[in-house]
């Protein structure tokens, strides 16, 4: 257990929404487990029994709460362990990489044998990864049947199961409920919408966070990128459009901090790609960050920095998206890498129906000279690089220092903003050397007491906290 017993009563008692996630706490009377913050009469200390996730609650035999739902609850990287591999592919599977394809496959990917990587799930997880992945299919599903207007047999399509039948076993057998049941007991807020012109269906989904967020942080961080067609920026919203797999949509995720949590507007052709999508969503906007974790690590590292709370990672829909705005930002201005990110997309982008565009694909950028862009030949030139080296699968970064033209900034900042890398640091950065050392923090010393590897792993927010004292002139 990460949190020790005194630090889990406490939270349970004062329904403390920054542990939302971090544990679950189930009740030996009823049978059922709930997040830390349901509203539901807390019961007495010997009747409960603590759980560092979802699964382990369900695995003991506990029904999940339909007041609080442990499936809207903010995942937690902390009952993971450390495996870099098991973290992978946690990450993979959550992202439906078992949604069609095999252990074997996953394995593959990972550069590992399958008999290994089911080794890593049973010594981590006591779970074969196979059975991870129906968790959170079921988990997934569970939310849907609470939230949305899909039909059952669209929410198994939607949740990575092959068949209704397939669906509503698996779900009773590991919910303890049967889909109906939930459906009979909840009313949908959700009613199905015509998105017009052919778009894909429509749905709304709540994704929730630990506080605090920062939002309007992030909000003016996307706002100072924002590529017209691409993207869209409000008061309390971002959005934008999307390829996954075979799927083309578009979401507007609005900020409820009153929920802790963001509303997601969700448009996808494809339901069977629905588990990637707000999986990727969730990334883009650091949903499962532990804030108050990782803001007294940097205040060990940073003590005289003020800190934003809350402070989340910025991310790009896919690496290679993050890779292709670095490498246009290489050596010009915010502005001038905007002006011609937005080149490359209206040159490139692949249309919409409604007016808008999607990011350029990988084989169109392979397959231009990309004369278009008023930049030195040598960087088109790193630009069709990179593109050759993710084609087939942009969600798959590749040894981005392998690739000519790509140094260090460029293959950090992919990480940061395509992989959601939470250990990035950016020594070179030219923003980072004038703000390490300005005479209004640092009183005319060179020095201003940041001690960098304490912020591990945890480097890539200590960035962003540095890039907010000049965001006028961050990458």
């Amino acid at each position: 257990m990460t949190l020790d017993l005194a630090t889990l009563r406490r939270a349970r008692l004062s329904r403390d929404p920054r542990f939302d996630g971090r544990f679950f706490v189930a009740v030996l009377t009823t049978g059922i487990f709930c997040r830390p913050i349901c509203p539901a009469r807390l019961p007495r200390e010997d009747n409960v029994r603590y759980y560092e996730s979802a699964l382990g609650a369900l695995q003991a035999g506990y029904r999940p709460c339909l007041r609080c739902r442990p499936d809207s609850a903010p995942g937690s990287p902390a009952w993971q362990g450390s495996d870099t591999t098991l973290k992978r592919a946690l990450a993979l599977i959550d992202q439906g990489a078992l949604d069609g394809d095999s252990v074997e496959a996953l394995a593959a990917r990972l550069g590992i044998g399958a008999r290994h990587l089911r080794g890593l799930f049973q010594r981590h997880l006591g779970i074969s990864p196979s059975g991870y992945a129906q968790h959170r299919r079921c988990l997934f599903a569970k939310q849907l049947l609470h939230e949305s207007s899909l039909t059952i047999g669209e929410v198994a399509l939607a949740s990575g199961f092959g068949s209704v039948r397939r669906f509503n076993e698996v779900f009773r057998e590991r919910i303890g409920l049967s889909p109906r049941d939930i459906r009979r007991r909840v009313s949908s807020t959700s009613t199905r919408k015509d998105t017009g012109q052919g778009l894909g269906q429509c749905l709304s989904l709540t994704l929730g966070y630990r506080p605090p967020y920062a939002f309007a942080t992030l909000r003016d961080f996307f706002a100072r990128r924002a590529i017209r067609g691409l993207e869209w920026v409000g008061d309390d919203h971002y959005g934008r459009r999307f390829r996954w797999r075979s799927a083309r949509g578009h979401f507007t995720a609005f900020h409820q901090p009153e929920r802790h949590g963001f509303r997601v507007e969700l448009v996808i052709d494809d339901l069977n790609q629905v588990t990637g999508v707000i999986a990727n969503i969730r990334r883009m906007l650091d949903l499962d960050a532990t804030p108050s974790l990782i803001d007294a690590t940097l205040r060990d590292a940073a003590p005289v920095l003020p800190l934003v709370e809350g402070l989340r990672l910025p991310g790009l829909w896919s690496p290679f998206e993050a890779a292709v705005r670095a490498v246009l930002g290489q050596q010009v201005s915010l502005v001038q890498a905007r002006a011609l990110t937005q080149t490359l997309v209206d040159a490139l982008g692949e249309r919409t129906p409604d007016g808008g565009c999607h990011f350029p694909s990988a084989a169109s950028l392979a397959g231009s000279p990309l004369a278009f862009l008023g930049m030195p030949d040598s960087r088109r030139q790193t630009l069709r690089r990179l593109a050759e080296a993710v084609a087939g699968d942009e969600r798959k970064p590749p040894h981005w220092e392998d690739i000519l033209g790509i140094g260090p900034w460029t293959a950090g900042y992919a990480r940061l903003r395509g992989e959601s890398d939470p250990d990035v640091w950016l020594a070179g950065d030219a923003v980072i050397r004038r703000v390490l050392s300005p005479p209004s923090l640092a009183g005319g010393d060179s020095d201003i007491g940041i001690d960098i590897d304490k912020a591990r792993p945890w480097r890539s927010y200590l960035l962003l906290q540095l890039w907010s004292h000049d965001h006028d002139n961050d990458p």
